[in-house]
C-alpha cells in the first residue's frame, strides 16, 4: 500500500487542489453532529438530502481561489504564474477568479509581473476579484489594482501608492580613513548613485527624475485599470485604512476573504489552487495519507445521511 502511495505521490503535479465548498460543508456537518439532537439532526440530513438533489443537475459556477502572500521581491509571482495558466486553461467567462492578496509592496519588476499575471484573467474576460484581509500597499495596491472588484477587511490597510529608494553612502568614511574607492562606467548616467562612490548633485537629480518616471508608470497603470479613482488624490504615498480606503475609491467593498468565499460556497464550487514546491518523499506520503484520511472523513458524514 505505501509504495503504491509513494508512486501516486511521484506521479502527481505539483499543482494542488482544495474543495473549499465541500470542506465548508464538512465543517458544518461536524458542527451540527455536535450540537444538535437526534431529531434536530435527522431533520438537517432530509434537508441537505433534499437540496443536494436540488442542486445535483445544475450546472455549478467555479470560483477558484488563489493565494498571494508578497515579500519585497515578489517571489510568490512564481507560483502564481503557474496557478493562473492552470485555471486559464478551464475557466470561462461565467466563472471568477479570487485572489487573497496579502503584500507590503517591494521591488517595481517584481510586483509588475504579477500584476501582469492577473491582467491575463481580465483579459480572457473572467471575473477577478481581489481580497485583501491585511495589507495591500504599493506594489501589492498595483496588482490589487487590476481586479473588476476589491474587498477588504474593517482595517486593512491599502494604499501607498508611492516610490521609495534608500541608499546608504560610505564615500565620506572612505575618504575619512584615505581608502580610494574607484568606478569604472560607460554612459553618462549608468551610475548615478552607489554605496561607495561619490554622489555628485548631477547623478543625484538624474537618480530623483528616475523615481518621478516610476511613480508616473505606477499612477497611470492605476488610473487605467481604476478609472473612477482620482488618482492625483491617492497618489501621495499615503495608505489609509478599510472604510476611508473604501471611501477614497480604492476599494469596492468592506468585507472579509472568508465572509465572501462562505457566502459564494451555497451555490458554486469553490476551488482553491495553488503550486507547490517539489517535496521529498516523506513529505509527499504525509500529504497522500493526510488527503485520504480527509476523504474517509468525508465519506463516512456522506453515508450517515
Amino acid at each position: 500500500l505505501i509504495a503504491i502511495l509513494a508512486a501516486k505521490a511521484q506521479d502527481k503535479p505539483e499543482i494542488e487542489i482544495e474543495l473549499l465548498h465541500k470542506k465548508y460543508k464538512l465543517f458544518a456537518k461536524i458542527l451540527k453532529s455536535a450540537t444538535l439532537n437526534k431529531d434536530e439532526q435527522k431533520d438537517a440530513k432530509k434537508k441537505d438530502k433534499k437540496e443536494a438533489k436540488d442542486k445535483k443537475h445544475e450546472h455549478m459556477r467555479k470560483v477558484f481561489v488563489i493565494d498571494f502572500n508578497g515579500d519585497i521581491k515578489a517571489s510568490a509571482v512564481e507560483h502564481l504564474r503557474q496557478e493562473v495558466t492552470a485555471i486559464l486553461n478551464v475557466a470561462t467567462s461565467t466563472d471568477e477568479v479570487v485572489i487573497r492578496l496579502e503584500s507590503p509592496g517591494g521591488v517595481v519588476h517584481g510586483y509588475g509581473l504579477a500584476a501582469s499575471q492577473l491582467l491575463r484573467v481580465r483579459e480572457k474576460g473572467i471575473p477577478l476579484t481581489v481580497c485583501v484581509d491585511k495589507v495591500a500597499a504599493s506594489g501589492g495596491y498595483l496588482m490589487s489594482c487590476t481586479a473588476n472588484k476589491i474587498l477588504c477587511a474593517p482595517f486593512a490597510i491599502v494604499g501607498s501608492i508611492g516610490v521609495v529608494a534608500q541608499v546608504p553612502n560610505f564615500h565620506r568614511v572612505l575618504k575619512k580613513h584615505d581608502v580610494e574607492y574607484k568606478e569604472y562606467t560607460a554612459g553618462e548616467f549608468k551610475r548615478t548613485v552607489s554605496l561607495l562612490g561619490e554622489i555628485t548633485p548631477k547623478g543625484e537629480e538624474k537618480f530623483k527624475e528616475q523615481l518621478e518616471a516610476t511613480h508616473r508608470l505606477f499612477k497611470t497603470f492605476v488610473q487605467s485599470n481604476r478609472p473612477q479613482l482620482d488618482v492625483t488624490k491617492v497618489a501621495t504615498g499615503e495608505y489609509w485604512y478599510g472604510q476611508d480606503a473604501k471611501d477614497l475609491g480604492l476599494v469596492d467593498e468592506i468585507r472579509t476573504s472568508d465572509d465572501y468565499l462562505l457566502s459564494q460556497s451555497d451555490t458554486n464550487q469553490v476551488i482553491k489552487v495553488s503550486f507547490a514546491k517539489k517535496q521529498k518523499l516523506g513529505e509527499k506520503l504525509s500529504g497522500v495519507l493526510s488527503r485520504a484520511t480527509h476523504s474517509a472523513l468525508w465519506k463516512i458524514y456522506e453515508d450517515l445521511e
